[in-house]
């Protein structure tokens, strides 16, 4: 057993282990894209304590990585969006979304406003509009999203636009959260040599994805097979897959990939790293999404998955521990120990500040080592400090690793870029006295009570 250790300075979780750590970033699979900026867009009125700022409203356009293009909504009014920031599919449970009764509000009004609905005299008579142009559709559109989203008082400048913001917000129904384009359940597996470790199931909209085995599996002889033994190049939804391990290969560990070209669905959340505005998607076409699962295997003791989420229902990031060793896998973590019984598996939440960056390493047997790193944003910037920025409609230039306070040269929806500053010490104490109430549990079942599904649900 080894052990691996956390700690804190200046806000962050700083690096415990090897700067070789494999490092796995919170993306739990789907579509990677780069924010380009606002492309159909009118003007709204945010009205707070008797000051009126006016701010443009309407659809970003994100580009994907592999191909595609995206259409976005943003849902943090107050929070600036960062020139050319990454952005991944997210989870509502990893964004601010997740403590937000009326996110599926949201989602009702993506489905049934534009770019979704593109007849647009169609959609203005629903409205009570006389017509409405592309760019008065995408205003209204996100002045109604806004007013869920952020709880904001917030009007389209234009009259055609704000009828339409106004149908659609006294209209919205509760929806279902919409199922990721592409996640490997689990991400990560573990077991002995000589055996099929696994399965890690497919869940994806998509026709069918591409599998791509490890780099090394002309060399190492790991394969990746179906239920019968029998390799695999391509799979579908409800597939599952499994690391053939040889007999005679040494411990250690692989990773592989699954690829597809899918329209991604609507009211998927996109977050950001660089705490760029939380997007949700209104719009895509055919765009390549990805995900990649890792397996470790040994002859003995404790054999480590490590695999971690963001929580924002607890404040923190889950870590899931599972064992198929023979012996207990131990870890330390922030000052405390935790101990993974053979053949079992456990959840661990690490408690974090809003805006708080955090880095660390598990380390276990034969040299594996995995590293965690991203930041937590569960809130829109108005609820996360007070609802006391000013909002302001440039963009500042994607950072990385934090809030950037530059400038951008391009007119964007957001608010300030003035993120609230924690001083080390007092990040310090407040993390650590949170450690105390560490939760191992399961993960609650979804319910889809009082929701609508959509078609593609």
């Amino acid at each position: 057993m080894t052990l691996a250790s956390g700690a804190l300075a200046a806000g962050a979780i700083a690096t415990a282990g090897s700067a070789a750590a494999e490092e796995v970033p919170q993306h739990q699979g789907g579509a990677v894209a780069t924010l380009g900026g606002l492309q159909t867009y009118g003007q709204a009125v945010i009205r707070e304590n008797g000051t009126d700022q006016q701010v443009p409203a309407g659809l970003f356009e994100m580009s994907v990585d592999g191909g595609g293009t995206l259409q976005t909504y943003c849902v943090d009014i107050q929070n600036p969006t960062q020139k050319d920031a990454k952005y991944q599919e997210t989870p509502w449970s990893g964004t601010s979304l997740n403590s937000n009764e009326d996110a599926g509000r949201i989602r009702w009004i993506l489905q049934h406003s534009y770019p979704q609905v593109n007849d647009l005299a169609a959609l203005a008579q629903k409205a009570g509009a006389r017509t409405l142009t592309e760019q008065e559709a995408a205003a209204g559109t996100q002045v109604a999203i806004w007013r869920y989203s952020d709880g904001a008082e917030v009007d389209a400048v234009d009259p055609e636009a704000e009828k339409l913001a106004d149908y659609l917000y006294k209209s919205a129904r509760r929806a279902a959260e919409p199922r990721a384009s592409l996640t490997l359940d689990p991400p990560a597996v573990s077991g002995r040599a000589g055996e099929r470790i696994g399965p890690v199931t497919v869940r994806t909209d998509a026709d069918a994805v591409s599998v791509t085995p490890p780099a090394d599996a002309a060399t190492s002889g790991v394969k990746i097979v179906g239920r019968n033994g029998k390799p695999v190049t391509s799979a579908a939804n409800g597939s599952r897959l499994f690391f053939d391990i040889p007999e005679d290969a040494p411990d250690g560990s692989a990773a592989l990939a699954v690829q597809a070209s899918t329209t991604i669905p609507v009211g998927r959340a996109f977050a950001s790293e660089s705490r760029s505005q939380t997007q949700i998607l209104a719009g895509s076409s055919e765009s390549t999404v990805s995900a990649t699962a890792s397996a470790t295997w040994a002859k003995k003791g404790a054999i480590p998955a490590l695999s971690a989420e963001k929580n924002c229902a607890k404040s923190g990031v889950d870590i899931t521990a599972s064992n198929k060793g023979d012996q207990p896998f131990t870890f330390r973590l922030m000052g405390l120990k935790h101990t993974i019984e053979a053949g079992t598996s456990r959840t661990v939440t690490i408690p974090l500040q809003e805006d708080q960056a955090y880095d660390f390493t598990i380390k276990g047997p034969n040299g594996y080592e995995k590293r965690f790193k991203g930041v937590l944003d569960c809130r829109t910037e108005a609820s996360a400090i007070g609802n006391k920025t000013e909002p302001m409609s440039v963009p500042s230039p994607a950072s990385a690793g934090g809030t950037s306070t530059g400038g951008g040269d391009l007119a964007e929806t957001g608010g300030s870029s003035a993120t609230p500053m924690i001083a080390g010490i007092a990040v310090l104490m407040v993390v650590l006295g949170a450690a105390a109430m560490f939760l191992l549990r399961k993960k609650p079942t979804p319910t889809t009570t009082d929701t609508e599904q959509s078609p593609e649900d």
